[in-house]
Parts: structure tokens; C-alpha cells; sequence
């Protein structure tokens, strides 16, 4: 494990503060699961794009018009 220092904002710093004690854990769990928590969703949306580049939008096309065309349930209209 390697040492980071960090300059933050002192408003941001509170905040961290504040909701790393509402969780019950240390400022540094907080921030380390955090950071954590924005590489999966940076490292998911690049995997994710890269799919779609890869797609055959015709053969999806394809699908979805197989797809009955029919009125949604209750509550599930827009």
C-alpha cells in the first residue's frame, strides 16, 4: 500500500468528515473507498463503450423488431 498526500478544499474536507463518522469509518476508508467506487465506474464505462463499438446495430435492429408492439402495463408508461 503506498502513501498519498492530498490537498482538499476545506468544505469538501468537512463533508468527508461528516459522512465517513455517519458510516463509522476512518477518513481514509472513506476516501479510499470512494476513489475505489470512481475507478469501477470510469473502468465500466470505458468496458461498456467498448461493446458498443463492437455491436452489429442491424442484427439489434433485427431484434427489437421482433419485439410485439402492444400498449405498456399500468405504471409503466411514460
Amino acid at each position: 500500500m503506498k502513501i498519498l498526500n492530498l490537498s482538499l478544499p476545506d468544505c469538501v474536507l468537512c463533508y468527508i468528515k461528516e459522512l465517513a463518522s455517519k458510516k463509522g469509518v476512518s477518513i481514509n476508508q472513506f476516501i479510499a473507498s470512494a476513489v475505489a467506487e470512481k475507478v469501477s465506474a470510469i473502468t465500466t464505462e470505458d468496458y461498456l463503450r467498448a461493446l458498443a463499438e463492437r455491436a452489429d446495430k442491424a442484427a439489434f435492429q433485427a431484434i427489437l423488431a421482433k419485439v410485439p408492439k402492444r400498449e405498456p402495463l399500468a405504471g409503466d408508461e411514460l
